[in-house]
């Protein structure tokens, strides 16, 4: 088969004009954090420095909330209808500066620009959109017939999708009329800053939305805030954890988007080549920098020869490197801490015996780089087959029946998502049935829709974001429907 090179197809970065640094974004103005600390925020692809950034403190919190408590006043007293053309003027101002966000995405988080441009950014304005749809329906939700917001909602995001989960929390948040303190991840600020910029470009009012940037501390003085109704949070378990003690006690609603460890199963009867795609996707998609990425790959015994032989083939065709540059598949790690993470248990895949593989690339010279891997003959008391790595790394077990795929793929303390790769319908229903996970793809992976909800199970978290399920959190009083309380209970006792 002859080889076809790429040429350079680099997307331009004049069209984003990113400031020597930035402020907090508080009561409608940017502003210093009160004792003047700024951090800087780095192109991972490169280590250049892209801006400066306030580093808020407790003071500058506390005025964030105090902005936002004022305004929800006022906020929420709109008619639903009203709420929503804010909503779906912001939905159409980030449809228009689509081109100019995903390239300050990619800068700033790493990921290739294919990616920010032809995912992150169309279901970003499509959340926004969808939840507009909700803000004079809210009393056919499900959940009362005059559901009222909770208040303040303070709201902690990742680095892994900065703008996407931006969308996820303020989006219902705004159309259910609660207001919003977000504080973005200590990486990636500048997509959230933007955000700000769009609100005041949209007229939304003061103190609707505020945006405090800073590291961890930051984050839990938000959560800890007494005059925080709502806490919404997507990140590492560990935090998590931490959060959910804080607000132990408290009147806060809280649901937590936690970590996962995946499991893609492919029985002997899948489509190969499809399969292939949708491991590659599942795994490579940002890196692996995503919490619900396909990273335990359970194969079938019979398949697995066949299987392996087609994924090492296609990974051999998979393009590392410049962000900016359209024909890249896999971009630059977010940070020095994680590209540090990722190496130590990819070693430590190697110490335990597994069986460690990866396609010839050149990585750059800068930057953070880490090259897709596979692991083999990887067994379940492997740390790479049990922890979480979020990074390009895949782990491949096997299994002869059914019953063995669905033991070994609840044996982790996550309950994210699972993919079921078969030709048979009735297997997919019976092994969805049986896998503990909240998101469950079949013949596909990682697809998303602001309509579908999202979430996990046991150390994954708790709580829905998106579709219907997604405006529960910000209700006062909202009670879940008989029927879904019902398929609770029945997977618990499962």
């Amino acid at each position: 088969m002859p080889v076809f090179e790429y040429a350079p197809a680099p997307e331009s970065r004049a069209v984003v004009d990113i400031a020597p640094s930035y402020g907090l974004f508080i009561d409608g103005e940017f502003g210093e954090a009160g004792d003047g600390k700024v951090f800087k925020t780095l192109s991972p692809s490169s280590e250049e420095v892209l801006s400066e950034v306030a580093q808020a403190g407790a003071e500058d919190v506390d005025r964030a909330v105090k902005a936002a408590r004022k305004a929800f006043a006022t906020w929420s007293a709109l008619p639903g209808s009203e709420r929503a053309k804010y909503l779906f003027r912001i939905a159409r101002i980030i449809q228009e500066r689509s081109r100019e966000l995903a390239v300050l995405e990619s800068l700033d988080n790493g990921k290739p620009i294919r990616e920010s441009r032809d995912a992150d950014l169309p279901l970003v304005a499509a959340h926004f959109f969808y939840y507009a749809g909700w803000a004079d329906k809210l009393a056919y939700a499900g959940y009362g017939p005059d559901p009222r917001p909770l208040g303040v909602a303070g709201q902690v995001i990742p680095w892994n999708f900065p703008l996407l989960m931006l969308a996820w929390k303020v989006a219902p948040a705004l159309a259910t009329g609660n207001t919003v303190v977000l504080k973005p991840a200590e990486t990636t600020p500048l997509s959230a800053l933007f955000f700000a910029d769009i609100c005041r470009q949209a007229g939304l009012p003061k103190g609707v939305v505020n945006i405090v940037t800073g590291d961890g501390s930051t984050g839990a003085e938000l959560v800890a805030h007494p005059g925080v109704d709502k806490v919404a949070f997507t990140g590492s378990t560990e935090v998590g954890k931490a959060i959910a003690r804080s607000v132990a006690g408290t009147r806060k609603k809280v649901t937590l988007e936690l970590g996962g460890k995946a499991a893609n199963i492919v029985f002997d009867d899948a489509p190969i080549d499809q399969a292939v795609e949708g491991i590659i996707g599942g795994i490579f998609f940002n890196q692996g920098h995503v919490c619900c990425a396909g990273s335990r790959l359970l194969v079938q015994e019979s398949v697995q020869e066949e299987l392996l032989d087609a994924l090492k083939r296609r990974m051999r065709t998979l393009r590392v490197g410049d962000p900016l540059d359209k024909n890249t598949d896999i971009g630059a790690i977010n940070s020095a801490e994680q590209l540090a993470r990722i190496r130590a248990l990819a070693d430590a895949g190697e110490a335990e015996g597994a069986e460690r593989w990866a396609p010839e690339c050149e990585l750059p010279s800068h930057g953070y780089w880490f090259a897709p891997t596979l692991f083999t003959g990887v067994t379940q008391a492997h740390r790479i087959a049990r922890e979480e790595i979020f990074g390009p790394v895949l782990s491949v077990l096997t299994f002869r029946t059914p019953d063995e795929a669905v033991a070994k793929a609840n044996n982790t303390p996550y309950g994210l998502s699972a993919g079921i790769w078969t030709e048979k319908g009735s297997r997919i229903l019976a092994m969805a049935n049986k896998l503990r996970a909240g998101v469950i793809w079949s013949n596909t992976f990682n697809k998303f829709d602001p309509a579908s909800p999202f979430g996990g199970y046991k150390e994954s978290g708790y709580g829905r974001e998106g579709g219907r399920h997604g405006l529960e959190a910000y209700l006062a009083g909202a009670a879940e429907p008989t029927s879904e309380r019902s398929e609770r209970e029945g997977e618990r006792d499962r």
